[in-house]
């Protein structure tokens, strides 16, 4: 979706602020350029019965899945990154899944939570972003006032338990002279997808149209620029599709939860 309004004046907004008013529903739109240089997280939140297959599965697969949090069972407080926060309601969409299938996208997910969920938070690429601008490197979806493009791809993730799926890629086209410069910026950050998992030729990974995300929104890819890809968060829903636990909640992409530390804290070097 494009946004109604300019998303800069919530470039400084602190963190906790920004949940506030994602809560009160005063924000109900994607999250890219909100809280620069904050952490963003997608999440998922499965059944105590599950969540050890998907903490395998996370651990096995840590380019689309790197663990930033998780709650303890039954609670909806992000303690490590966001104290004080509630993933019930501090994400501004929400999607239920029931058996793999998509049941609802709600503002709130405060009348499906139960005693036996797990949250769990994963770095997000949206809170590189702050590094690839200083860098110099425009980021088209936050230029074009809309979501980030979102594609399933062929490359298959490590199975875990009952858990296995593709993974999905996020999608920034970068000059073809700063893609070595997106590489070393991003390459700074394996907690929030680090350095990219594809460059150049969309077809490579599986993507038949680079103008039409499975997820997000399309951005335009001009001459002289390269497409570049980097492993994504939602791939947890692509893996829900395909492995139909009977009950999951995650974020809808694009719609994240903000945290309180800065992308720095992840910083490797």
């Amino acid at each position: 979706m494009t946004l109604p309004f300019d998303v800069t004046p919530f470039y400084s907004t602190h963190p906790k602020e920004m949940r506030r008013l994602i809560r009160e529903e005063e924000w109900v739109y994607p999250t890219s350029g909100l809280c620069h240089c904050h952490v963003q997280a997608n999440m998922i939140v499965l059944p105590k019965e599950w969540a050890y297959d998907f903490l395998v599965f996370a651990q096995r697969n840590p380019k689309p899945c790197p663990i930033l949090d998780i709650t303890e069972l039954g609670q909806w407080e992000a303690k490590l990154i966001a104290p004080g926060s509630d993933v019930r309601t501090d994400i501004p969409k929400y999607r239920v899944w029931e058996n793999g299938e998509l049941v609802d996208e709600p503002a709130d997910v405060k009348k499906y939570w139960k005693e036996d969920l797990v949250a769990f938070l994963l770095g997000c690429s949206f809170s590189f972003e702050g590094a690839l601008l200083e860098a110099g490197i425009p980021i088209r979806h936050i230029d074009m006032n809309c979501n980030v493009p979102m594609y399933i791809t062929n490359i298959q993730n490590q199975p875990a338990g009952r858990l296995s799926g593709p993974m999905v890629v996020s999608m920034r086209p970068v000059k073809h002279a700063q893609v070595p410069k997106a590489v070393l910026s991003t390459g700074r950050f394996p907690a929030v997808h680090g350095a990219p998992v594809h460059i150049g030729d969309p077809a490579a990974i599986g993507i038949k149209d680079v103008g039409k995300p499975d997820f997000g929104d399309a951005v335009e890819i001009r001459e002289g620029e390269t497409p570049v890809f980097w492993a994504c968060g939602v791939t947890p829903q692509a893996v829900l599709m395909k492995s139909k636990p009977p009950f999951a909640i995650t974020h809808a992409p694009g719609y994240m939860f903000i945290g309180d530390p800065k992308d720095v804290d992840y910083a490797v070097f």
